[in-house]
């Protein structure tokens, strides 16, 4: 009897066992540096959307590897309708695998699926959590051991560059892949008021395993900014203390060592998080330290996640309260800031955990090194900035005007929800129009554009002939800042500055010089306001009084002849 009792006993602790590990990830049954494929990883949410019903997992749209993104949610009531989950739940989106060679959130975010479908951890009653298993397919299958030179573990990973070797984390605003354009679908679709993108750092050395950015609360907008930069985020910095996890802010240290101080790194829209703040949802980065061990840092990825879902299902109500009151800052005919930069005048500082940092002779080249000494860790008080301040603003028009020809960019505001009417007849319009005074560009490729920058225009109210067709864009919608970041030529993100406009940048038509000679005096003799600036011109300028060619083409561009089209903005905004 006791025989049988005992194969009963072992039967049942085997069962009991393979049922344990029917669930580890590929990441937890390895050595603590091996990182899932990307397969492992599809198939492994496959498993747990089959058996629980508490995840679903949904293929979206597709990427340029040809794979589709999925999306994998927990809900722990089953519903799944994100129209009216966002009625009476928050939504906490996270991405994994930007770069592929920083799998951290891929492998912690398998973990944290499982553990609250298994009920291991606290289970959110408000929040619904939505994920991104591997956002850089084309990446994750270039798999390799040796791009990141200078990273700690896994013993293999992705590659950083996309199936069409672009950086997906400086793609957000222009959209060029498809990766982007099926993440703005979801980001829409599922309409998140917080989101995490995981990541991996480089730069300095510190005792941090675990940095983070957050979406800039100055740019945020003062609501909702000054609830994450006073709150929310201190909140977590404390929670995650309680956990024995100490973290820093981003160091955004490159030049220097950081015990020489600081600033808050600043996520343009072309970045996630300078992205999703467009549109009002609050944006967290991880930045795992890449010197640490791989184990390590997919722990700290694990618990920021959590401690985020923790705060989040706690006060979801005010953040979704506050994401609409933030929105109703931005009105037609108040000002807006276009241009930013960090003000040095409000330095902090705060306790930095680091290591002492020497130059000494390098064993390689004829200069010298940069090194930390691990055995000579030290906290001080390091300066640090967080504040940014306007540089230039512009006037939020009550709504743009956009040619029907110019349908890329149409077809982006349409993709981001973007609201709009059209021309039903042929119209004439009161308008604000832009000429483009100057810009410069880059000389090397940056993500397949060559982008502008320190773009100045002149302005003038005119009316103008619309076609029928022609789009009204209103600025009086919820995507009113995604509309001001792309539209307002001088914004850094904007579509001028990635060149969706070059075309209005090259003079197509001309002249012949000893044909043009005629009818330039001509132009002068008829024209005596054209000639009296000519002669100012002249008169005030050397260099251009010695240039025939030069005066010539002054005399054409002060004419009818010249075309209208060149270096005109086709945008227009809408003042009354």
């Amino acid at each position: 009897m006791r025989f049988f009792t005992f194969l009963f006993l072992l039967f049942s602790f085997s069962t009991f066992a393979q049922k344990g590990n029917k669930y580890d990830t590929f990441f937890e049954k390895g050595n603590g540096n091996q990182s899932a494929t990307y397969q492992e990883t599809i198939a492994y949410y496959k498993l747990l959307a089959r058996d629980f019903p508490t995840i679903k997992m949904q293929e979206m749209g597709l990427t340029d590897s040809g794979e589709p993104l999925h999306i994998v949610t927990f809900d722990s009531e089953k519903h799944f309708d994100f129209e009216e989950i966002q009625k009476n739940k928050a939504v906490l989106l996270i991405n994994n695998g930007i770069h592929a060679g920083e799998p951290d959130g891929i492998d912690a975010t398998m973990q944290l699926f499982r553990d609250l479908a298994l009920g291991k951890i606290k289970i959110p009653k408000n929040t619904v959590i939505v994920c991104i298993p591997v956002y850089n397919i084309g990446g994750a299958l270039n798999r390799n051991s040796t791009t990141r030179a200078n990273q700690n573990g896994p013993e293999s990973y992705g590659f950083r560059g996309n199936a069409r070797n672009y950086d997906l984390n400086r793609d957000f605003i222009k959209s060029d892949t498809r990766n982007t354009k099926s993440f703005v679908e979801i980001f829409h679709k599922i309409n998140a008021d917080v989101f995490i993108d995981n990541h991996v750092s480089n730069g300095s050395d510190y005792q941090y395993k675990l940095t983070y950015i957050i979406t800039q609360h100055n740019k945020l907008g003062t609501i909702l900014g000054g609830f994450l930069n006073t709150e929310m985020m201190p909140a977590l910095v404390k929670d995650l203390q309680k956990k024995k996890i100490e973290m820093t802010p981003y160091v955004n240290s490159f030049a220097d060592t950081p015990d020489k101080g600081f600033g808050q790194f600043f996520e343009s829209p072309r970045f996630a998080t300078g992205y999703t703040s467009l549109f009002n949802t609050i944006g967290f980065v991880v930045e795992t330290h890449m010197l640490k061990k791989y184990a390590d840092r997919v722990k700290v990825t694990y618990e920021y996640m959590r401690s985020a879902i923790d705060y989040t299902d706690a006060n979801f109500e005010k953040i979704k309260r506050l994401r609409l009151k933030n929105e109703e800052q931005y009105q037609p005919k108040k000002s807006y800031t276009i241009k930013w930069e960090i003000d040095s005048t409000k330095k902090t500082t705060f306790p930095f955990l680091g290591y002492e940092a020497i130059y000494k002779n390098s064993d390689v080249t004829a200069g010298n090194r940069l090194f930390y000494d691990r055995t000579k860790p030290y906290k001080k008080d390091v300066p640090y900035i967080k504040e940014f301040k306007s540089v230039k603003e512009i006037i939020i028009p009550t709504a743009y005007i956009i040619p029907k020809g110019f349908w890329p960019v149409i077809d982006l505001l349409i993709s981001n929800t973007i609201t709009y009417t059209q021309l039903k007849k042929d119209t004439i319009i009161e308008v604000e129009s832009y000429k483009i005074a100057d810009f410069k560009t880059t000389t090397s490729a940056y993500e397949g554009h060559y982008l502008h920058r320190n773009t100045t225009i002149n302005s003038k109210i005119e009316k103008l002939a619309f076609a029928k067709g022609d789009y009204i864009i209103p600025t009086q919608q919820k995507g009113i800042k995604y509309l001001l970041e792309t539209l307002e030529p001088e914004g850094i993100d904007s579509f001028f500055n990635w060149n969706f406009f070059d075309t209005m940048l090259q003079q197509k038509e001309g002249y012949s010089d000893y044909v043009f000679e005629d009818t330039a005096t001509r132009i002068l003799k008829d024209n005596p306001k054209i000639k009296a600036e000519f002669e100012l011109k002249k008169q005030n300028d050397s260099s251009f009084l010695k240039n025939p060619e030069a005066q010539l083409d002054w005399i054409y561009k002060h004419s009818v002849y010249y075309e209208k089209a060149h270096l005109q903005y086709p945008v227009y905004r809408i003042l009354k």
